[in-house]
């Protein structure tokens, strides 16, 4: 039997067409963000195991690649089998979200940066999830991240920058979902949940979506974190058909809500009247280093969030001993990309030079430079007696025109093209 030539599960291939696609959409992204005043940087693709294992990634953590340390010996696997703790064979691991290695290198780095730094992040990272339609081990995540700035003026960059970065994408028209991990602390409190079951309780809710109402009670009980006197189920109930509406001042504001965190929100939306802002109490965002203001968009003919992130003031500190003031934002860019076709006014001329096996090559390369010195983008291929096939084959790989190309032809000047699918 052969052996399979196809990418490990959850890891993909990409052909050139889907390629040209999703290095357009980057494109966009990098070119908007550089508009706004962020910088690009660059992390390595694996951190230290502890650091991916600190507590500070929910259930991502759980998802992380080991690399295993070099020199084990069958005793030391031995060893952990026995005891349970495989992470001990591991000194490193592969990143599973671009914010851990932002708060290493920025404790690194600080020296050399500016007092407010704006960092582009865009760079694969792998999870160990079980492979399904729109969930990949391994994918590209598009990062902005603000550090040093303690003031909302980080969460209104961040959010303008993205909807910008989406409008130029064709993907206007979004709303953003907005909640703070205080309100939340503030429901979970008033469920009766102990501090140190509130990380778990949070993961749970984050799945509100995907299990619902009933789901995320059962679960929560299952748990044993929520006081027997409170009715789960109601309350989520009472939180999600609300009409949440951010306005002046609260008419009998509920009981749960941190009044501080609900200013904080509304001077958002009052300084981004353009954008459409929806309060969700039950907005949780699963990473465990949220700390105040968290965020999602969506868009009006999709059901799922196009990015999110919000304000993670401490994991900085762990690093350094002392507390940085951090907020970022992120685009999913698996889910936007392939909605995205590469506009023709976006790229080059692409044709191609069908050429008879008689041509010289030195014809043939003065012609191409030609052509790319005007600025096209250009393939040479064989004539065929199949010109039909290889025509749609290079349909497909987006190009646009061809043109013979013989023994009679003198410069770029006499190439007839013609339009490919025409």
């Amino acid at each position: 039997m052969a052996a399979s030539v196809t990418p490990p599960r959850g890891m993909r291939d990409f052909l050139p067409a889907e390629k040209a696609r999703r290095e357009h959409a980057l494109g966009v992204i990098r070119g908007v963000y550089a508009a706004h005043g962020f910088d690009e940087i660059e992390t390595p693709v694996m951190e230290d195991s502890s650091r991916l294992h600190a507590g500070l990634g929910g259930d991502n953590e759980k998802l992380a690649f080991a690399v295993m340390k070099r020199g084990l010996t069958p005793d030391d696997l031995a060893a952990a089998a026995a005891s349970g703790d495989a992470l001990s064979l591991a000194d490193l691991g592969l990143r599973y979200d671009l914010t851990v290695p932002l708060a290493r290198f920025y404790a690194t780095h600080r020296a050399a940066l500016p007092p407010v730094f704006r960092s582009i992040q865009i760079a694969p990272v792998w999870r160990a999830e079980r492979p399904q339609k729109g969930r990949y081990r391994q994918f590209v995540q598009c990062d902005i991240d603000i550090i040093g700035e303690a003031g909302p003026l980080a969460e209104l960059e961040l959010l303008t920058a993205t909807l910008a970065t989406l409008d130029a994408l064709g993907l206007g028209g979004c709303t953003i979902r907005i909640n703070d991990r205080r309100i939340l602390a503030g429901i979970l409190g008033s469920w009766g949940v102990p501090d140190e079951l509130r990380e778990r309780a949070l993961i749970t809710i984050d799945k509100l979506d995907k299990i619902g109402v009933g789901g995320v009670a059962a679960e929560l009980a299952a748990l044993g974190v929520i006081d027997d006197r409170t009715d789960v189920a109601a309350e989520l109930e009472a939180l999600t058909s609300a009409d949440w509406h951010l306005h002046d001042g609260v008419v009998r504001p509920p009981a749960w809500l941190d009044l501080d965190a609900y200013r904080d929100l509304l001077a958002l939306r009052e300084a981004l009247p353009d954008a459409a802002i929806e309060f969700d109490p039950t907005l949780v965002r699963g990473m465990g280093y949220y700390t105040g203001t968290i965020f999602e968009i969506a868009h009006p003919d999709l059901g799922y969030s196009l990015g999110g992130g919000g304000r993670y003031d401490h994991m900085i500190g762990r690093f350094l001993g002392q507390e940085v003031a951090a907020c970022g934002f992120s685009i999913g860019f698996e889910r936007i990309v392939d909605l995205l076709a590469v506009r023709d006014e976006a790229r080059p001329r692409a044709v191609v030079l069908v050429y008879d096996a008689e041509v010289e090559p030195a014809a043939l390369l003065a012609l191409k430079h030609e052509l790319v010195a005007s600025g096209a983008r250009v393939r040479f291929e064989r004539r065929v007696k199949n010109l039909r096939a290889l025509l749609d084959r290079v349909t497909a790989d987006g190009f646009d025109a061809f043109a013979t190309v013989t023994t009679e032809t003198t410069d770029a000047s006499s190439l007839a093209f013609r339009d490919l699918g025409a």
